[in-house]
């Protein structure tokens, strides 16, 4: 029970990658509150975890909708020990110079101004208490990026330098900032990363992944329980690969 007497924030909670760190986080002992702009599948996960989760929905892009997130958790539970960005969209593969413009500020705006707008909201009430422990979640794009997911790839590294940016800033107040870094894994995006779910693609994709697997959501629930418990309190300003090896 790594995070018993935590209070946790997940963005985009309510499936794929986020309702994995959802289910680990509770099963650790954390009051969750699971943040996402599908309501209902928020609130259906919600009711699957009991009395220490909370459903949200918030728009991660818009900041009086985050604002008003940080103010439902802190009305239901006084502190929040652990923020994690996991809430991310993507554009279909498609040559860089014939991305929409919409498509773009959509990426840019979901992966990272959410960052900001997330950090500006909750860093004032982790500063009061000098504590608490943000995790960004990246991506290996962010790190050896793939063809045709190029704005895609550039908002993860994004995400990666402003981690260890927020890192260093935020040390000194006792804050923890790291980020995790999946590959495709099982989720709502998979298909959107590959273009089209075929066995020939997804044989592809697996290809550049040693271990032979995707990334799944036990695995980045594990890897962000660790992270955020106590037992990481010397870690911050790290992106850490879970990716089977893509990025060796």
């Amino acid at each position: 029970m790594r995070l018993t007497g935590k209070t946790a924030i997940i963005t985009g909670g309510a499936s794929g990658f986020g309702a994995g760190i959802v289910r680990k986080f509770t099963s650790e002992g954390a009051r969750v509150m699971i943040a996402d702009l599908n309501q209902h599948g928020a609130q259906d996960l919600c009711d699957q975890m009991g009395d220490h989760a909370l459903a949200c929905a918030v728009d991660v892009s818009d900041g009086t909708s985050v604002n008003a997130m940080a103010q439902t958790a802190l009305d239901a539970w006084g502190h929040v020990d652990i923020l994690v960005n996991n809430a991310g969209v993507t554009h279909l593969p498609t040559a860089l110079e014939e991305v929409a413009e919409e498509d773009f500020d959509r990426v840019l705006a979901v992966n990272a101004k959410s960052v900001y707008l997330t950090a500006r909201a909750f860093v004032p009430h982790m500063k009061t208490r000098k504590a608490g422990a943000i995790l960004n979640i990246a991506s290996t794009a962010g790190v050896s990026p793939r063809p045709r997911l190029n704005w895609y790839n550039a908002s993860k590294g994004w995400m990666i330098t402003a981690t260890k940016a927020m890192a260093v800033e935020l040390a000194p107040a006792g804050i923890r900032v790291n980020a995790l870094n999946p590959v495709a894994g099982e989720t709502p995006l998979l298909k959107s990363f590959m273009g089209e779910d075929t066995p020939e693609m997804r044989a592809r994709f697996l290809a550049t992944i040693p271990l032979g697997r995707f990334s799944t959501p036990q695995d980045m629930g594990n890897a962000a329980c660790f992270l955020c418990s106590d037992e990481a309190s010397m870690i911050t300003g790290v992106a850490m690969e879970v990716d089977g090896g893509r990025c060796i």
